[in-house]
């Protein structure tokens, strides 16, 4: 228990400080920690559950959560999430680490991409917000991550939904697929609930203090560098498990 309460404050501290989601980091941790790496994403979406409910909470006080918007792209990510349980299991655990190994990679190569905050969004048809949530919801519930990490680049650079707005629209995004992807995981035996809400309990200790922290001690530049590293060691991680 000492472990896992260790564990889950580390992956808050990390989500707080560089303002990413949890999965990425938790999965390849439970991974070296032993776990399989299904029952390693079913903790995952536990610990997803916690994090996103306090942090849209945190997002909604400060007002900029666009409710009505996320609401469309969040059912639609409900749905696609309902399959992640059904597709996890029809995976190979080698074919889950690559797919994974493609998410990291992509998280690591964005830190490298200029983000434009565009002044006025752009007009779209609720269908479509409805679709991209729930392709999204189903691909990234299937490997225990968020999905904001697709998700805030579609609606910054497609969309033209200002930075702000759309990584709060990210984030409530994750409410309506975690909890979904828990019914689908659930359904299929992938979540360790003992592990899953004792880790989630003790993220939400780590996001407070990692938030603290970086309003209060990191410069935006050292953030990004520290970031960096992150990304790049969980991506040589999953290259040495694969290969």
């Amino acid at each position: 228990m000492i472990e896992l309460l260790l564990l889950g404050a580390s992956v808050g501290l990390l989500s707080g400080l560089f303002g990413i989601g949890g999965g990425t980091i938790l999965v390849p941790l439970l991974l070296m920690f032993g776990y399989e790496t299904k029952i390693a994403i079913g903790i995952s979406v536990v610990q997803m559950v916690f994090s996103s409910i306090y942090g849209s909470y945190l997002n909604n006080k400060k007002g900029s959560l666009d409710v009505v918007m996320v609401s469309i792209i969040g059912l639609g990510g409900f749905c696609g999430a309902l399959l992640s349980g059904t597709i996890t299991s029809q995976v190979s655990d080698m074919t889950l680490e690559v797919i994974f190994l493609g998410f990291a990679t992509f998280a690591l190569l964005r830190l490298f991409m200029k983000t434009h905050d565009y002044k006025s969004e752009k007009k779209v048809h609720k269908s479509v917000l409805f679709i991209v949530g729930a392709i999204i919801g189903a691909i990234s519930m299937s490997i225990g991550v968020g999905g904001s990490l697709i998700l805030v680049p579609i609606l910054v650079g497609f969309l033209h939904v200002p930075l702000k707005k759309a990584t709060s629209a990210g984030l409530f995004f994750v409410v309506f697929a975690s909890v979904s992807g828990l019914i689908s995981h659930t359904l299929h035996g992938h979540v360790d609930y003992k592990s899953g809400i004792i880790i989630g309990l003790a993220s939400l200790i780590g996001v407070y203090a990692g938030i603290h922290l970086k309003h209060h001690t990191l410069h935006v530049s050292m953030q990004r560098k520290l970031l960096i590293v992150l990304y790049l060691f969980i991506v040589l991680y999953l290259l040495y498990r694969i290969f």
